[in-house]
């Protein structure tokens, strides 16, 4: 079984848009996850009985088990190594990006990482739906963000009427280029969409064999059950092999509104029968290449996440990509070796 990376996502917004709200939710609904949160300063987090603000490099533990880091981007590297480490027992990490910065200097620190035990896990960019007129006059490089972010969280949709909301959603997922835009209020978003539940089960109990259907299991849990509503799922699954070719032109032109894909793919290519985990974050993309269990069926099973999908459209795609790869192309599994770590 492969073990998963832990994700590192980057919460971007300017200030005022949430981005302090979400972080607070997530920690007090971490779905039994452990959460690693770095944070430029203490003091936004609601953390009782302590009065840490402004320290840099400085970690403080959390009733729950999470963490919560103030740093400076000097430090950034060093501290997801030390959340990362061995024993940290650290499910996910989220970083908060300062509300006047360029998020995509950590994306890019994080792509680059050579930590075999840190995995991008997306770029979230908070807008207040609110002062997003305001916001965009005063700083029109938020267009430039929305288009680099893999998901954009439209807060506090409460403050405004209806007829707006339309408006702001689809003046944003235009800005966002297609990618998914969700309502918020208060930054309420289900924790799961920024981590997988099921990597958080194998970190608890490594010897157990995850099964599909836990896989698409919606969780069980008071996490208000109006978030679900916000985003959905497509489930797909298939016996015959996949055409790797196929296969990454679908991810190289991806249906809008797509956020993640999960999953195992056969591809059943001379060579290449293993088992190849599928893991993608926006335009982010990474195989696993591991071994088949001997009772385990050669079978692509996928979930495809995200906001406004055409859930035709995305199964489909899917469904194009089946198909017995060329057996006289020597290459066909170039493009999706690229991407691979076995």
């Amino acid at each position: 079984m492969v073990r998963q990376p832990i994700p590192v996502v980057i919460v971007a917004g300017f200030l005022g848009a949430g981005k302090t709200s979400l972080l607070n939710h997530l920690l007090r609904n971490p779905q039994g996850a452990r959460i690693g949160v770095v944070v430029n300063d203490f003091g936004k987090i609601n953390i009782d009985a302590l009065s840490v603000a402004g320290q840099v490099d400085s970690t403080v533990s959390l009733g729950n088990g999470c963490l919560c880091c103030a740093v400076d981007a000097r430090g950034l590297d060093d501290l997801l190594a030390k959340l990362a480490r061995p024993g940290s027992d650290i499910d996910v990490i989220v970083i908060e990006s300062s509300g006047l910065a360029d998020p995509r200097g950590m994306v890019r620190l994080l792509l680059n990482s050579a930590n075999p035990r840190l995995g991008y896990g997306g770029l979230v960019e908070v807008v207040d739906a609110a002062e997003f007129d305001t916001t965009r006059r005063r700083h029109p490089e938020i267009d430039q963000h929305l288009r680099f972010a893999d998901l954009v969280l439209l807060n506090k949709i409460d403050r405004v009427d209806e007829s707006d909301q339309r408006r702001l959603a689809e003046l944003v997922r235009g800005l966002a280029d297609g990618k998914p835009v969700l309502p918020t209020d208060h930054g309420r978003v289900d924790p799961t969409l920024l981590f997988d539940r099921e990597a958080v089960r194998e970190r608890r109990d490594t010897a157990r064999q995850l099964s599909f259907d836990e896989l698409l299991a919606d969780p069980v849990d008071d996490c208000h059950e109006h978030l679900h509503a916000a985003y959905e799922s497509v489930e797909f699954t298939a016996d015959s092999p996949v055409d790797p070719r196929a296969l990454m032109r679908f991810l190289d032109d991806r249906p809008a509104g797509i956020y993640r894909m999960k999953g195992q793919v056969h591809f059943g290519a001379p060579g290449h029968g293993q088992k190849f985990t599928l893991h993608t974050v926006g335009d982010f993309l990474r195989f696993h290449r591991t071994r088949w269990r001997r009772d385990e069926p050669r079978r692509t099973q996928l979930v495809v996440i995200g906001s406004g999908l055409d859930q035709d459209r995305v199964r489909s795609g899917l469904t194009a990509c089946l198909g017995e790869p060329d057996r006289s192309d020597e290459h066909s599994m170039l493009d999706v070796l690229k991407y691979t770590r076995s």
